[in-house]
């Protein structure tokens, strides 16, 4: 079943694209995450323009952030007040995202530096993901594991200008999540992800966050953000698929039912654990990529 993408301008199968949302919906209801950072390599393996795939992504990211906003919000899981800061942050990082993209577009350099960002993004995050889940494992099963203090970090105790954020049980500066919003929003301007894998960790060791509104805050303030870097995209890059994202969206909806499924049986740090080298393999075959010399480095055709 072919189908044909205006904006990345090729013709693909649409079953494939399909199933590839598929996948990363799957991954999405296994193991919790969005997929997105997941979705962008995939569609980038499969031949689609880097900054198509970014760009497009970002739509299916916003459309699986409202069921589960929905569902934390009926339970009190998400600090609005926590995370309209970080909207707030999270809008100011895609203006300042989609000038940075214009500008490596304007140089050539756009689809080199979202690679670039995909390696050593998840290349970290996988490895720190694989030694947790293998720390896990290791430990023996009959020695209970002594709790984490949770405070926030002392550099945002550094900052001025405090308020009290009721439902994360914390009084912070606001600095510390505008500036934290700030940077989910240039991620997903430029590598179309939610951010939910560097959100998620940073609000509860950083902010020092109640892990019973992390998730649902997280869910908040990406479903904003993915909003507004995709009209940003649509705006000012016009690199938004709106073909390739509703075949995406498809996929991703159907996929995150059967792995929600599949989580329920399965242990989970053997999930985390599968979870990091899936990730590792990803940054490691998009490094080689990079790397790797092209076949025809350039080709001469008739018009």
């Amino acid at each position: 079943m072919d189908v044909y993408l205006p904006i990345a301008n090729l013709a693909v199968n649409g079953l494939v694209i399909i199933l590839l949302g598929a996948v990363t919906g799957v991954l999405s209801g296994i193991f919790g995450v969005g997929g997105g950072f997941l979705t962008t390599p995939l569609l980038i393996f499969y031949g689609i323009p880097p900054t198509v795939a970014a760009a497009s992504t970002a739509t299916t990211v916003t459309g699986a952030s409202v069921s589960g906003l929905f569902a934390y919000s009926r339970r009190n899981g998400v600090d609005y007040q926590m995370g309209a800061v970080m909207v707030a942050g999270g809008i100011l990082g895609t203006l300042i995202g989609s000038g940075v993209f214009r500008l490596l577009q304007s140089i050539g350099q756009i689809d080199t530096a979202i690679n670039l960002l995909y390696v050593l993004l998840l290349g970290t995050i996988g490895s720190l993901m694989g030694r947790e889940s293998l720390q896990a494992l290791r430990h023996k099963e009959g020695t209970p594991r002594r709790a984490a203090k949770r405070r926030h970090h002392p550099l945002v105790s550094s900052l001025p200008l405090r308020w009290r954020f009721y439902r994360s049980g914390l009084y912070i500066s606001p600095f510390a999540p505008l500036i934290l919003g700030v940077v989910i929003g240039i991620l997903t301007t430029l590598m179309g992800v939610g951010g939910g894998f560097v959100l998620v960790p940073a609000m509860l060791y950083v902010l020092g966050m109640s892990a019973s509104v992390v998730v649902g805050t997280s869910l908040f303030q990406i479903l904003f953000t993915t909003m507004a870097a995709t009209m940003m995209h649509a705006l000012t890059t016009k690199a938004v698929d709106i073909v390739l994202g509703g075949l995406l969206l498809f996929g991703s909806v159907t996929g995150a039912q059967l792995g929600a499924k599949i989580a329920i049986t399965a242990k989970p740090e053997m999930l985390r654990l599968i979870l990091a080298a899936i990730v590792v393999a990803v940054a490691i075959a998009m490094a080689f990529q990079l790397g790797v010399r092209p076949g025809e480095i350039y080709s001469v055709v008739p018009l």
